[in-house]
């Protein structure tokens, strides 16, 4: 017969452990001896052996009493469902562990990983850090209302920032933002962008009311910007 704190070492356990199994039905309590103090047997070792494996291993202690009583079959049976649980959890955490990483990451916040390399990429090429944040506005609401559209036009425009002329486009128009209305190069750079546009495969056409939704969103006009939508 063995004390409470003898168990909880042999078991490799805290004694306010022990007391907790005892309190949730795991570990049945022992009788007293004449002075009132528990005394544990070998098989209270035991069973606090495989209480104690079996928390290590995650499993619920809801789930522990159920795998003490179970026979070899329903024991691997429950162990795989318990592994598929661990498995989904695993990967919950994954994808958790990324979204912390992203809001780590400032100017890629609230985005997927696909968008947040393509606002990358546009900062790489020298796109003004205005224009990056209006393209993260944009594509935070696009993939919101409009994810499935939303993926074919990201796919389309990182395909396109391959291309050098697209790129000196985009550079050009994200400078035009401050332009005047009435600046001569506009209608230069108009025509070039519709140039480059006619010889790109048909895309979707966009809802326009989530295009204008996004766009106003991200302020992502200027005087300059509407007078080449009208060229």
């Amino acid at each position: 017969m063995i004390t409470i704190g003898q168990l909880a070492r042999y078991a490799g356990v805290t004694i306010k452990a022990v007391r907790h199994y005892h309190k949730v039905g795991l570990l049945p309590e022992p009788a007293r001896d004449a002075s009132g103090y528990r005394r544990y047997t070998a098989r209270d070792a035991i069973d606090l052996v495989k209480i104690r494996t079996l928390a290590e291993a995650a499993v619920p202690l809801a789930r522990i009493e159920e795998l003490l009583r179970a026979d070899p079959a329903e024991f691997a049976a429950s162990i795989a469902e318990i592994d598929a649980a661990l498995r989904r959890r695993e990967e919950e955490i994954r994808q958790a562990r990324e979204r912390v990483t992203r809001l780590q990451a400032g100017a890629t916040l609230f985005v997927t990983a696909e968008a947040a390399a393509l606002l990358d990429r546009l900062a790489e090429i020298g796109v003004s850090a205005r224009g990056v944040q209006m393209e993260h506005d944009v594509w935070m609401l696009m993939q919101a209302v409009a994810p499935a559209e939303a993926d074919v036009w990201l796919a389309d425009k990182t395909a396109a920032l391959a291309d050098p002329e697209f790129q000196r486009i985009y550079l050009d128009h994200d400078e035009a933002f401050d332009w005047s209305p009435d600046d001569p190069r506009l209608p230069e750079l108009a025509a070039r962008a519709r140039a480059w546009l006619a010889v790109r495969p048909e895309m979707p056409i966009a809802d326009p009311e989530v295009t204008r939704l996004a766009m106003s969103a991200a302020g992502a006009s200027s005087p300059a910007w509407e007078r080449m939508a009208q060229l």
